[in-house]
């Protein structure tokens, strides 16, 4: 059987009824229209609220709906900005009156993306695979397990009895994606809603959050890429204790296509009405997973996405999506570790001292070194505070403010900022499973997880054991081979 698969470009150009339009003009439009009358009407309820006490809360349901519904039949770019919001907190845009209001419509971005018809879906895992779907497997399930904003997901059988999932691009997407991030104003005019929702205007930089943004979701239009990540990490985990990662089938993954063991779990959504000490090992086991991975392997999943993860009565988690994958050299790391690690001991000067040599700040104007130490400090109570530590949304709110906020208490701090840029996503990282954790509301001696990362301490949780003895394990094969 062909693995050849069709060139990342072939198979772009929209076919009648693919329901992805490619014209600029057409997909910048109508969020444009919506987000300018957002605007308009914000200011009327503004106004309305203010001179006859009126309660706002049918113009944020009705506004909530709207983006919601318009991100979904977008697809692309738009549609995963959409998805990235829904769990993260939507800063100063909206009061936490209505937090929850857009993030439960936006969570249908995840959750009940329209799928394609299984006549495209056929179309392109024939084209791909070079094969009718009769000879490649012996049981094809059309209705989706999941569908999303660059590919939709189906369950299968192999003929020999082997349940996989297979990941299908939607025919279309990768070129409306690219003409998406190429017109700087779309991203920017998406972005832009949070200023048309909020009666303040936010200071950020519109167009820098949309060339960040966008550079993240390029990575995930190669799905050969991305099998060849998922097959790095699952080199990486496998037979750990409550880290999985699915085994890719490579001979059906292509440019569109990707195939891998099929993983039954809990959903995300299951997930957050569970047993208090389930969600507490779910959130050791993402931390350990996304954080462990880069201070023991130098690489980062760097999509940290509730849609990704699945959820065992063990405490373990399966990892789905490697789309987005970011790497470090050992020097990048110990260069941020050692930040953390003078901040935590309280050393002011010292935290100083290594932030302006690792190129963190400029040691010019009027920051001090009180406020670099702050700038540090301050967001990562979890691993000097009172222990045991209770990670909530209202922990990681004020996280976001301090570390991330431009007219926050840091304001002055980030002025002088002056990071290398290929640090960058990691506060996409940072706030992302962050933002997971505290959905969990998870409950974790965190102070001693930061020894572990930061003064290489021993590991005092049973699953920080667990998993060094993998690590020991990994090595020790590694070092025999």
């Amino acid at each position: 059987m062909s693995n050849a698969g069709s060139s990342p470009d072939a198979g772009d150009a929209k076919r009648p009824g693919d329901g992805i339009g490619h014209g600029r003009l057409r997909r910048t439009a109508p969020l444009a229209a919506l987000t300018a009358r957002t605007a308009g009407e914000a200011v009327v309820v503004g106004l309305r609220s203010k001179l006859t006490g009126a309660d706002s809360t049918e113009f944020h349901v009705r506004t909530a709906e709207r983006y919601a519904e318009l991100l979904g039949r977008s697809k692309g770019a738009l549609m995963k900005a959409g998805q990235m919001l829904s769990f993260m907190s939507l800063g100063p845009a909206v009061g936490k009156d209505f937090q929850s209001t857009y993030q439960a419509a936006l969570t249908r971005l995840r959750n009940d993306a329209p799928p394609m018809a299984s006549e495209f879906a056929r179309e392109v895992l024939e084209r791909e695979l070079g094969n009718s779907i009769e000879t490649v497997f012996a049981q094809f399930d059309w209705e989706p397990l999941a569908a999303a904003s660059i590919g939709q997901v189906h369950a299968a059988r192999l003929h020999n009895g082997r349940a996989v999932a297979v990941k299908i691009q939607y025919p279309g997407v990768a070129a409306a994606i690219r003409a998406d991030l190429q017109n700087t104003e779309l991203l920017a005019t998406f972005l832009g809603l949070i200023s048309g929702l909020s009666p303040r205007s936010l200071s950020f930089d519109l167009r820098g959050a949309a060339h960040e943004i966008g550079e993240r979701i390029t990575e995930e239009l190669d799905y050969r890429l991305e099998a060849t990540n998922q097959a790095e990490f699952a080199e990486l985990y496998r037979g750990h204790p409550f880290i999985r990662v699915p085994e890719v089938i490579g001979e059906l993954c292509t440019a569109r296509v990707l195939t891998q063991e099929l993983v039954q779990g809990r959903s995300w959504s299951d997930a957050l009405v569970a047993d208090q000490e389930l969600r507490d090992r779910w959130a050791e086991a993402i931390h350990r997973f996304l954080y462990g991975s880069y201070q023991y392997f130098h690489v980062f999943n760097a999509d940290p996405h509730p849609g990704n993860y699945l959820f065992h009565d063990d405490g373990s988690v399966s990892f789905l999506d490697f789309g987005c994958v970011k790497r470090f050299g050992p020097e990048q790391i110990e260069s941020l570790n050692v930040c953390m690690r003078e901040c935590l001991r309280g050393d002011v000067d010292e935290t100083w001292r290594v932030s302006v040599e690792g190129g963190f700040f400029s040691p010019s104007g009027s920051l001090t070194p009180q406020e670099v130490f702050a700038y540090w400090r301050e967001p990562i109570e979890m691993y000097w505070g009172e222990q045991p530590f209770t990670i909530t949304p209202e922990y990681v709110a004020r996280l976001i403010e301090l570390r991330y906020s431009p007219t926050g208490p840091s304001a002055n701090a980030l002025r002088h900022m002056a990071t290398p840029a290929t640090y960058t996503i990691m506060s996409r990282i940072d706030i992302g499973v962050m933002s997971l954790i505290s959905e969990l509301r998870a409950t974790n001696q965190w102070e001693t997880i930061g020894a572990e990362y930061f003064e290489g301490a021993d590991p005092a949780t049973p699953m920080g054991k667990a998993d060094r003895a993998h690590r020991e394990e990994l090595r020790g094969a590694s070092s025999h081979a």
